[in-house]
């Protein structure tokens, strides 16, 4: 049956083709329904470009008279355009079917109000919790200007991401593998420790169809003391695809001079102890525009950002694979707790098979 949760659902689903493409700007999709038909849709691909009902409004010569659905209030405001409201009233339309109420204080209402006032009838919250969970990270962004953490492990059966030799390529199965490359792709940004980098020579490109505007995720590394490779291929694509070193405020001057020669950003966001103030980095990448970051390990950079509750989601994928070893890597170091009732216990619990690898997902 077509009715306001069933358009509702195809807006959200036009909005998460843009996940991780329209930072600082939330991912908005929008359809346009007259007679019980679609005539017309879209959804926001980048900022800076037009907005979801500007772009389904264009699309079509029919929509006085027609019904909106929207994901999320439409703005108010100028920005890089200019605000949805008044193309909405210019066009005719009778009604306004809203997801979300932004929770931007530069809109927060006034769309809403806007549109009420013009005569325009507003039904809210239809498919609320499925656009609450879409805007987790950009509702995170605006209320705490850091990034939505999302911390991504693979495991074996007894919690290792690495063998005592340090060997972890594969423990996960490539169907895992390949839905990792799904994550980078909505994601803004990719991080790893130095570690990680050292022993596994990652690029962390996401594979995925690009053209020329293509926006990739910027890869960020932990390192305190720039113990990066100039020749890793992470360093060699730096001019390509965006890469950053977060590193303490001191760190080796001619490494950092060496990295910048090569297109590698390189930025100190202070220390604690003798490792990167990682409160203070996230803090940065705000400034960024950094809306979602996916973490990828290791063990000792997963456990600090445990250990400082900075991560917002975890996402294991767990092989049926039992490693052992005393000093094989386990997926999450750090301090950890020191009493059971301590631990940190996941909610809006989801669990996926990818081949023989469990995924397990939830809140912190």
């Amino acid at each position: 049956m077509r009715n306001d949760r069933y358009y509702m659902m195809r807006a959200i689903t036009l909005a998460k083709r843009a996940e991780g493409k329209t930072s600082p700007n939330p991912p908005v999709g929008c359809i346009l329904v007259k007679n019980k038909k679609i005539i017309a849709e879209g959804y926001h691909k980048k900022a800076g470009s037009s907005h979801a009902e500007v772009v389904a409004l264009r699309r079509t010569s029919r929509a006085k008279g027609s019904t909106m659905y929207v994901t999320l209030e439409p703005c108010d405001h100028y920005g890089k355009t200019p605000p949805c409201t008044d193309a909405i009233i210019k066009s005719g339309l009778k009604k306004v079917v809203i997801a979300l109420k932004d929770p931007n204080p530069l809109n927060n209402g006034k769309g809403i109000r806007k549109l009420k006032s013009s005569g325009i009838r507003i039904k809210k919250e239809i498919c609320k919790k499925e656009a609450a969970e879409l805007y987790r990270p950009y509702i995170k962004f605006i209320r705490e200007k850091i990034p939505f953490v999302s911390l991504k492990i693979a495991e074996s059966l007894d919690g290792k991401i690495a063998t005592s030799k340090g060997q972890s390529k594969w423990i996960s199965s490539p169907s895992s593998r390949q839905y990792v490359h799904k994550l980078r792709s909505k994601s803004d940004a990719v991080m790893v420790g130095i570690n990680t980098v050292l022993k596994d020579d990652p690029t962390l490109i996401p594979k995925m169809s690009h053209s020329r505007s293509t926006k990739f995720p910027k890869r960020i590394i932990v390192d305190s003391h720039l113990k990066i490779p100039l020749n890793s291929r992470l360093v060699r694509s730096a001019r390509s695809y965006p890469l950053l070193v977060a590193t303490t405020q001191n760190p080796p001057q001619y490494k950092k001079k060496l990295l910048i020669e090569k297109g590698v950003e390189v930025v100190g966001s202070g220390s604690k102890g003798s490792k990167v103030n990682l409160r203070n980095l996230l803090r940065i990448l705000g400034s960024m525009n950094i809306m979602h970051l996916l973490v990828e390990g290791g063990g000792k950079l997963a456990g600090s950002l445990m250990d400082e509750h900075l991560v917002d989601r975890a996402i294991f994928f767990i092989a049926p694979k039992i490693i052992g070893g005393k000093t094989a890597v386990s997926a999450v170091r750090g301090e950890g707790v020191k009493r059971l009732k301590n631990a940190v216990r996941l909610r809006n619990i989801k669990i996926k098979r990818f081949a023989e690898d469990v995924l397990i997902e939830g809140d912190l």
